[in-house]
């Protein structure tokens, strides 16, 4: 058997419990069965399961779905190790806190928490407790009050804020009885077509994708983990906002609402992109609704000719100079024709949650 090309070997990129490249084909085989399509699967889930990037190897483990409890826990306890996560956390003061606005893209406490829980890193740490009161500090404040403006019968609030901060505090098992307040806030301010809007144009009256997706996914998971029925009953009802507009097309005339929504990007921050409304759907529960098909299907379309897929575009600009749009890491390739390990494995989930490939056909 083949090693993987690359700069370490499997053997030591793929290190939990000692693996080796039998290993590997090990987890492979458990999920999988033989044929010449699933030979190109296992080429793509080796360089995957072989990336330098812990949360991809994190990833690909879940997404193969036959590895065991113990090497998944450890798997995520490397993320928390890994140069990423602690890059991301980098500028933590002596207190624990990010100097800076908790809202300052993309490096304020707020974004790190959001970025952290997308990378899959470990629950209830307690050195993320200052974060958590800075991202507090903020949304319970005065000023933020100030900016909850109800105009012509509805609250129009950028609820991405909420929503990512609900989201993220749930996921990194940081929960309390604020981040219920935060729940509350969302299905009080959900506008009467099922989504949200910060405009603040007295005659708009549908919601908006871009401060829509966030909410419903944080009140989707808030359902699930609370089995709470009101956030439950809002998450569906956002959920068919988008159903209705087949996730980027508009219900007049089904033409695309945005020329942004049908690129693949990583990370979107808030920003909408129809990979991050399927991944969405998928976390919700709603991907098998039927109205999904078009955004699978554009999906498929986009699949690269080695198995991957590419993040066309980027929202953030890696480096150290203070700027809106900075990001103290990178998110792997950005091209029409480059592999996006992150965009990758969020694609491959997506496609077989959808029942569009089979375990043993993940690259079309």
């Amino acid at each position: 058997m083949q090693r993987v090309k690359g700069n370490c070997k499997v053997a030591d990129a793929c290190r939990m419990r000692g693996q080796t490249t039998n290993n590997i084909d090990t987890h492979i085989a458990r999920g999988m069965k033989t044929s010449t399509q699933e030979l190109k699967t296992n080429k793509i889930l080796k360089q995957l399961l072989c990336s330098n990037e812990l949360s991809i190897r994190f990833r690909v483990l879940k997404l193969i779905g036959k590895a065991t409890a113990a090497e998944l826990a450890n798997a995520q306890t490397e993320i928390k190790l890994s140069p990423r996560a602690k890059r991301l956390l980098s500028e933590c003061n002596a207190n624990g806190e990010i100097p800076f606005h908790p809202y300052a893209k993309w490096y304020g406490a707020h974004w790190v928490l959001v970025c952290l829980a997308d990378l899959h890193y470990p629950a209830a740490d307690l050195t993320l407790l200052p974060l958590r009161k800075q991202v507090y500090g903020w949304l319970f404040s005065k000023e933020h009050q100030k900016s909850i403006r109800s105009i012509a019968g509805l609250t129009r609030r950028h609820a991405s804020q909420e929503g990512n901060a609900l989201f993220a505090l749930l996921t990194l098992g940081l929960a309390d009885e604020r981040t219920e307040i935060l729940a509350e806030r969302l299905c009080e301010w959900q506008w009467p077509d099922g989504g949200w809007n910060c405009d603040t144009r007295p005659a708009t009256a549908v919601s908006s994708f871009t401060e829509s997706l966030i909410p419903l996914r944080a009140l989707a998971l808030h359902g699930q983990l609370t089995r709470n029925r009101q956030s439950q009953t809002a998450a569906k009802r956002a959920a068919e906002f988008f159903l209705k507009r087949r996730l980027f097309k508009r219900q007049r005339d089904g033409s695309i609402i945005s020329p942004d929504f049908v690129k693949l990007h990583f990370p979107c921050y808030w920003h909408y992109d129809f990979l991050f409304g399927l991944k969405v759907m998928v976390e919700s529960g709603f991907i098998q609704d039927e109205r999904c098909r078009d955004g699978l299907e554009l999906l498929q379309e986009k699949q690269l000719p080695g198995g991957g897929f590419p993040a066309e575009k980027k929202y953030y600009k890696a480096g150290a100079a203070l700027a809106t749009g900075r990001s103290l890491v990178g998110w792997g390739s950005t091209g029409p024709t480059r592999m996006n390990e992150f965009v990758t494995t969020d694609a491959v989930s997506v496609l077989r949650s959808a029942g569009r490939i089979g375990a043993k056909d993940l690259t079309a």
